[in-house]
């Protein structure tokens, strides 16, 4: 019976781990601060719908805006959003597309504190790589994943 128990836990971990959504802290431990290379930072994340940004930053000496491409290349904060100040901000990545964030004080947008991603609506496979020969010997996931399926519908009908 345990055994049974094991191998459902197994195949739901398998199965609902691409599904669970990840948080990034912007910036990593730098957090949301001045001279930083936000655009560094987000080259080779993939962003996906239902993923979490944390802007961690000493409240009160920045914020964090959400604007359009045209605010993100100048700069401009829009005049009728307070934007988030709690030091410890939260977004949901809620639709795909590109999204654009910059800090509203003074002149640390100007002075990188900016960021612009590409939100996907699911995960991107990604880019094929050279394959060496010891690599082409090991099955493709598609297979353990079958094998796994296979194995735990046996066992669900013994």
């Amino acid at each position: 019976m345990s055994s049974k128990i094991f191998f459902i836990a197994f195949f739901v971990a398998i199965v609902a781990a691409p599904a669970l959504a990840t948080e990034y802290v912007v910036g990593d431990d730098a957090g949301w601060k001045l001279n930083f290379d936000y655009r560094k930072w987000s080259e080779g994340k993939q962003f996906i719908v239902g993923d979490k940004l944390i802007f961690k930053y000493t409240d009160k000496t920045h914020n964090v805006h959400r604007v359009n491409g045209t605010a993100f290349q100048q700069c401009m904060p829009p005049p009728e959003s307070e934007g988030l100040t709690s030091g410890s901000d939260v977004i949901t990545l809620a639709t795909p597309g590109r999204k654009w964030y910059i800090c509203g004080v003074g002149k640390h947008c100007v002075n990188g504190m900016r960021l612009a991603i590409t939100v996907s609506s699911e995960v991107q496979p990604p880019a094929p790589s050279p394959v060496s020969p010891a690599q082409k010997i090991s099955p493709p996931k598609s297979f353990v994943l079958m094998l796994a399926a296979m194995t735990f519908f046996r066992m669900m009908m013994a």
